[in-house]
């Protein structure tokens, strides 16, 4: 689509709290949340406007945000990737943290009070709704992410007769879609709230929403289950998941489903046809670790993590938890490094605040290798690794892989070159269990240890 898709509503902050919990408090039978580190990324709306982003798609989000420490890093999250057209808002930015162990959430703290504010009639507002206008008068398609705040009742004349697909993902605390949405998103327990009569099933909820809501389909999200859609004039059926989705965590699911299908029909997609793909989507998105496996940069407006003079790799894991940051690490044997270490190291290092470098032992490598290997000893390649501007400490690891090393580090990511996958990566799996992600960086073509080696001996 040429045209950018156009998402409304209410944006908020979500933020996990990570970390391990091995014991009870003595004064509570409460988990004691311990090495905890700090993620944000936008919620709501804002997380709609950041998936379809990252499809490709240019992507105008029409918000309140608020002039707070949560609305400002809301901002710089969203604005390196999507347009902004910001409202009023009155308050403070909505903020939900969530404090996880293990991939699991033990509790959820939701603070702020904003909503959207002005009207379009107002002085002190009419050029954010002028913005607002245009934008919806440009768009290919558009998604209302309804969560209540105030943005969708703020602008609902402006959604009625758009003659674009709009797709509306509702909310209990939201208010009903305008009549002839292309399509319109709730969950089963959404859908629930929504219909005037007892629930008896998807489908009969589903047909009876069309006709209550005038819209022309409804897609009602199941989870695992797919989704039952029934288009206007009577048809429905059920849209299964191509698979089973084995992640624990949804959230951000139905942001990812709504945000697909207005793709989807923006295209040209048939209805049928955008609801089995938003199900695809979605299915993939929780199977991937939902929400949680987001990990965004920090804005590059937050002042750099604090390292202590000659800091260890463990003390430099602590400073990046501590201030919430991202935490990037990688290993190797670093034997003879060479411009194709060094370029690896330096992209490692821009996808966070802090880069560590596991680094095998002599021993190790030797058991790796052969015998005639290392040429450079441990203490020698520790030292070359320290002298790079963008490594930032240093740790070596006796054993054969570096997953003992690695849950204790906590990285958020664990860089690879290209010549591995996560498949066949020992690692791989230690990285998940701390809470991680891997990310596999190109190498850069005709650089090699191996060949090094090759090569001087060939000249000798």
């Amino acid at each position: 689509m040429s045209a950018p898709l156009v998402i409304v509503g209410d944006s908020l902050l979500d933020v996990d709290v990570e970390g391990t919990a091995d014991r009870l408090c003595p004064d509570a039978p409460v988990p004691v949340v311990e090495g905890q580190a700090e993620h944000h990324r936008p919620g709501g709306a804002g997380l709609a406007a950041l998936l379809a982003a990252r499809d490709g798609t240019p992507v105008t989000l029409v918000t309140a945000v608020g002039d707070d420490p949560s609305g400002r890093c809301l901002e710089d999250l969203l604005s390196p990737t999507v347009e902004i057209v910001r409202l009023p808002l009155r308050g403070t930015t909505v903020r939900k943290t969530r404090v996880r162990a293990r991939g699991q959430t033990l509790v959820r703290i939701d603070t702020g009070d904003g909503r959207a504010m002005g009207r379009p009639g107002q002085v002190a507002s009419a050029s954010a709704f002028a913005r607002a206008a245009d934008a919806l008068a440009s768009a290919g398609a558009v998604l209302v992410a309804d969560y209540g705040r105030g943005v969708a009742d703020l602008l609902r004349e402006l959604l009625r007769g758009l003659d674009v697909p709009v797709v509306w993902d509702p909310h209990p605390r939201g208010s009903l879609p305008v009549p002839g949405c292309a399509l319109v998103t709730p969950s089963e327990a959404e859908a629930r709230g929504m219909c005037g009569e007892p629930y008896v099933s998807p489908e009969r909820t589903a047909r009876r929403l069309v006709r209550d809501l005038d819209a022309e389909a409804v897609a009602i999200t199941l989870g695992e289950r797919g989704a039952m859609l029934a288009r206007r004039g009577g048809r429905f059926g059920p849209v299964p998941a191509p698979h089973v989705a084995v992640g624990e965590d949804a959230c951000g699911a139905g942001d990812r489903f709504a945000a697909a299908a207005a793709l989807a029909l923006a295209d040209g997609a048939s209805t049928e046809d955008a609801v089995a793909r938003a199900v695809g989507e979605a299915t993939r998105f929780v199977a991937d670790g939902g929400a949680a496996a987001l990990r965004l940069p920090r804005p590059a407006a937050e002042a750099p993590v604090p390292f202590p003079p000659g800091a260890s790799a463990f003390e430099v894991a602590a400073a990046v938890r501590a201030s919430g940051g991202r935490l990037i690490a990688t290993g190797g044997c670093f034997d003879l490094l060479h411009a194709g270490h060094v370029s690896l190291l330096r992209r490692a290092r821009a996808l966070g605040d802090a880069l560590v470098v596991c680094v095998n032992s002599d021993d190790s490598i030797r058991r790796l290798k052969g015998p005639s290997r290392p040429l450079v000893s441990e203490r020698d390649r520790v030292e070359v690794l320290r002298a790079l501007g963008c490594v930032d400490a240093v740790t070596v690891f006796g054993e054969d892989t570096p997953s003992q090393v690695i849950e204790r580090l906590c990285p958020d990511v664990w860089v690879k070159g290209g010549d591995y996958d996560e498949r066949s990566m020992p690692e791989a799996e230690a990285v998940r269990r701390a809470g991680g992600e891997v990310v596999i960086l190109p190498t850069v073509p005709g650089y090699s240890t191996t060949g090094l080696i090759a090569a001087a001996r060939a000249a000798s």
